[in-house]
């Protein structure tokens, strides 16, 4: 810019509203010397600024430099263009909203920050003990929203009239609650109260009330951001009458920590795991375990999920005798979150001895966000089990413009994504399409987002699989749908997550997913990209007596490897149903073969959990004692010239070193590491055929790190580049990404 007066008029977009955007623009234009305002639009924030050059240059640098960005803040983008100054004009103003579209991003919520932990324990505060501090640094966002513009008329904060003190600070733009929208104390924002197990409120202290039924052994239920928590202490005791009640049979449990003592002598914490334990979205961590093969009634394998307090009702209940606590969702098996005071009394009966309420509402469910942190080849980075609250509804950023397009996701751990722009909204944690309460909540999670963020699908993307109920909602949309293959979509999601273009051999191992060929796969070895895929390589198929009963009760999968690798000792019932092939599907599923080598090394006839075979045999080898070495199998090419691992040496080799008294730890490590060597040796004569050296890591199974480790490295060894994800699961909650991915890409309907 020239000299003299000049005045720009300027646009925000990313996540600039409820961050503190508006008062970091004035506190920018005060020390830059400019005028003009400041307003939140459907697109972000907006304004003019006017002074001379040298200050309109200063301002418009200082709109997008990290350094100085409220820390919540995304500027995604940010344009201006010249116009006529306005004369006589003083200050810098900040302006009603205007609603005019759907552009902006909504922050997710964010645990409380330091600055309101201070106030919240310190007795000089006007706030001590009020358990709904927040600031524009902290607090609820997502949860509470209704619409956009992001004001509080615009959210479940609305019905609560700030107090002139409040009011005071929300105007004063050296205060750090300076248009905080959630902004309140005990004079004038939600109450909290303690009521017994027939949910009537109790007089007295909640929290104190809180505590002590605690202490006492019972379970209580804490009304928390998204949804409820069951709390009990983390002795056998109360875990299992917990487990009793609520019918979570081995499923393991989270524990919150009142802080990273507390983490440190129940687990190992790594800097980066604590960072992200202590950083502001507070997911719960996997951690291992400090001792091995304790806190088994806690959790059932090496790992445990620990979180910190995030919100200060939770700090102030973690503020007594109990540094630990059992923090497990309140839902009831398979339906969504409970949300409601009501809903949560009806629901939990027989199980809660308690319940911590308060009359805030809850808008959106919205489950913890678990986490591990994984070598990705580049750094420590985190790898999602669950992206949900802290995360959603934050976009994925992608390479590629994917306006329009609603992707569904599969069947388990469901989820879905939107498209605009290059920003894929991805949902919360919603659970596994099973029934027709998920189904609801799922529906009107995506008419929700659709409304939040301004976006009207035009196509529709979803599974091949035509029963899953993502894939009749596609029908019921009257969209054009394109069906993507299960395992393809997890490739591309792999590598959409990874900004990666061209072709790929792709490693997608899971338990079930459709295949083109009306088959159970997931054991695939893929070759291509967006456009489309081959499957250059699968694990020859073995049978599921009973079908899906064989999930469940895994010993059929056991003697279905016995039947199959010519050896005795199948039950007469499951051989005479694999000799007639009755009910007997074939299946190339990486996780069935985990569950029935889980069953054969211990004699394990049922899993209450879907995944719990993998998850125990891997905490199994994680206790081999000596070097494990690897077992025998074949690869072939069969008829219609996929490459198969023929797994049959290697069983028969495993049952012999088993009944010749092998270590059951080192028989498991020995089965991890053959995979990872046959595993290798394909992807070595795939790129032999076809010149690929990049090799995409996904699916559920995945989430086992000896493997993920373990293969990530020998094929690193081996001169491959190797991607793993970092922005979303592995498992089917990533797939709509991928699904997206396929859409935006030239892929064909299957």
């Amino acid at each position: 810019m020239t000299g003299g007066i000049q005045r720009i008029q300027y646009a925000v977009t990313g996540i600039v509203q409820g961050v503190g955007f508006r008062p970091f623009l004035h506190r920018l234009a005060r020390e830059t010397g400019v005028t003009g305002f400041a307003r939140n639009t459907g697109h972000g924030v907006s304004g003019e600024a006017q002074g001379d050059a040298q200050a309109v240059g200063v301002f418009l640098a200082g709109l997008t430099d990290p350094r100085r960005l409220p820390p919540l803040a995304v500027v995604r983008e940010m344009t201006h263009q010249a116009i006529a100054p306005v004369p006589g004009e003083t200050g810098f103003a900040i302006c009603a909203s205007a609603a005019d579209g759907r552009e902006t991003l909504i922050s997710p919520d964010i645990g409380m920050c330091e600055d309101c932990r201070r106030e919240l324990f310190d007795p000089a505060d006007r706030r001590y003990r009020y358990p709904f501090i927040n600031c524009t640094n902290c607090g609820p966002r997502f949860t509470i929203v209704r619409r956009v513009p992001y004001d509080r008329a615009s959210t479940t904060m609305a019905r609560f009239a700030m107090c002139a003190d409040c009011a005071r600070e929300y105007g004063d733009i050296e205060d750090r609650r300076y248009h905080a929208q959630p902004d309140c104390c005990s004079g004038c924002g939600p109450r909290l109260w303690y009521a017994g197990a027939d949910g009537n409120e109790q007089p007295g202290d909640a929290i104190a009330q809180a505590q002590a039924l605690l202490m006492r052994g019972g379970v209580l239920a804490v009304k928390g951001l998204g949804g409820f928590h069951l709390a009990c202490l983390p002795d056998e005791a109360a875990s299992s009458m917990l487990r009793a009640r609520k019918h979570r049979d081995e499923k393991p449990f989270a524990l919150m920590c009142r802080d990273m003592d507390a983490v440190r002598r129940i687990c190992i914490a790594g800097a980066e795991e604590e960072q992200a334990l202590l950083g502001p979205r507070k997911p719960i961590v996997l951690l291992r375990k400090r001792q091995r093969g304790s806190l088994t009634w806690l959790s059932d394998n090496e790992d445990i999920g620990v979180m910190l307090p995030y919100t200060p009702l939770h700090a102030l209940l973690m503020d007594g005798e109990a540094d630990t606590l059992v923090m497990t969702s309140a839902n009831p098996s398979a339906l969504p979150a409970v949300i409601s005071n009501d809903e949560a009394v009806a629901s939990l009966h027989g199980i809660a001895d308690g319940y911590l309420l308060h009359d805030r509402e809850i808008e959106a469910r919205c489950d913890d966000s678990v986490l591990r942190i994984a070598d990705d080849g580049r750094g420590m980075a985190e790898y999602f089990i669950r992206r949900s609250r802290g995360y959603a509804p934050q976009p994925v950023h992608i390479d590629f413009d994917c306006t329009g397009v609603l992707a569904l996701g599969a069947e388990q751990k469901a989820s879905f994504a939107l498209g605009k722009g290059q920003d894929v909204f991805y949902s919360q944690h919603i659970g596994d399409l099973k029934n027709a309460e998920t189904l609801a909540h799922y529906e009107d999670q995506i008419a929700r987002y659709m409304s939040l963020f301004g976006i009207e699908p035009k196509r529709v993307v979803c599974d091949l699989h035509p029963d899953y109920l993502s894939s009749r909602y596609a029908g019921r949309t009257g969209l054009p749908v394109l069906r993507v293959q299960h395992h393809h979509a997890h490739m591309l999601s792999c590598m959409a997550d990874n900004g990666l273009d061209g072709e790929c051999i792709g490693v997608i191992w899971d338990g079930t997913g459709l295949g083109e060929d009306q088959t159970i796969w997931g054991g695939e070895f893929l070759i291509g990209g967006y456009g489309g895929v081959s499957r250059a390589a699968s694990m020859r198929p073995i049978l599921l007596p009973g079908g899906d009963a064989a999930i469940r009760q895994i010993s059929r999968i056991g003697d279905s490897l016995l039947w199959d690798a010519g050896l005795p000792g199948a039950s007469p019932l499951t051989a005479a149903m694999l000799d007639k092939r009755i009910n007997c599907p074939p299946s190339s599923g990486m996780g069935r073969l985990f569950d029935g080598v889980y069953a054969l090394l211990t004699g394990r006839r049922d899993v209450t959990y879907e995944g719990q075979g993998a998850v125990l045999l891997e905490a199994l080898a994680c206790g081999a004692q000596d070097e494990a070495g690897s077992l025998p199998v074949q690869l072939y090419t069969d008829e219609s010239g996929v490459l198969r691992l023929d797994t049959r040496p290697m069983i028969r080799a495993l049952v012999s070193l088993r009944d010749g008294g092998a270590e059951s730890a080192r028989l498991a490590m020995m089965f991890h590491r053959t995979l990872i060597g046959a595993a290798v040796q394909i992807c070595v004569q795939l790129r032999g055929r076809t010149g690929l050296d990049r090799v995409v890591l996904s699916g559920g199974v995945f989430f086992n790190q000896i493997l993920l480790r373990g293969l990530s490295s020998a094929l690193r060894d081996q001169g491959f580049g190797v991607y793993i994800h970092h922005r979303v699961s592995t498992s089917d909650e990533g797939i709509a990404l991928g699904q997206l991915a396929a859409a935006c890409s030239g892929g064909q309907d299957a």
